[in-house]
């Protein structure tokens, strides 16, 4: 098959996400699946905002005593910064430096990490100092739902980036594996468009009221 080939930069194609006709399908079947995405998070944030208002009593803590903007502000910047070096990644791909595509995803995991680790603390912190669980009103659901529901994606993406690194680890690029990283790259920038959607929508819009 062309796509084990051994290649050298000289050889190396400038569209290698796209060189095959099974790359090609794996563009089609993506985009198919980002729009059944789409639609799924545009429900939630509908929900959302319809039930952000909604708790059960005037003591029940709402979104503008909950948030907090350093924590999402830094948790925002983590995970644009690893949608960033996701780019130097697929940049490297392209450019047949294997070992350098792998030290930039790694850093993108690295970065994603922090951010699922600064989400876990702030549900912690939500749940046990204002008692602002899934189940304490509609806005409580409806936060949790969206937010954790982008946390599982973020999840997803990060062990979809370490298989393939592991995978591959010791086969280096080849036009099989490279529209792997690319879809797995674009995946990952869906997700950091959706958050930024999250924190306008959920958090900068609720701190305002």
């Amino acid at each position: 098959m062309q796509a084990e080939e051994n290649f050298t930069y000289e050889t190396w194609p400038t569209s290698p996400e796209k060189s095959t006709l099974e790359a090609k399908n794996k563009f089609l079947g993506f985009w198919l699946f980002l729009g059944g995405e789409t639609v799924l998070f545009a429900s939630l944030f509908a929900t959302y905002l319809a039930l952000k208002d909604k708790v059960p009593n005037t003591s029940q803590a709402l979104a503008k005593d909950l948030f907090e903007l350093p924590l999402t502000f830094t948790a925002t910047m983590l995970l644009l910064t690893s949608s960033l070096t996701s780019v130097y990644a697929i940049y490297h791909m392209k450019n047949f430096a294997f070992k350098k595509m792998l030290l930039w995803f790694g850093v993108t995991i690295v970065l994603g990490a922090g951010f699922l680790g600064l989400e876990i603390y702030e549900f912690n912190k939500y749940v046990h100092e204002f008692h602002h669980t899934f189940t304490s009103s509609a806005f409580g659901s409806a936060f949790y739902t969206l937010v954790g529901f982008h946390g599982a994606h973020v999840t997803f993406g990060l062990l979809w980036i370490l298989t393939l690194m592991f995978r591959n680890a010791k086969r280096g690029l080849n036009l099989y594996n490279a529209p792997k990283f690319y879809v797995a790259s674009l995946y990952w920038h869906f997700i950091d468009v959706v958050w930024v959607f999250i924190f306008t929508v959920v958090y900068l819009m609720g701190m305002v009221g």
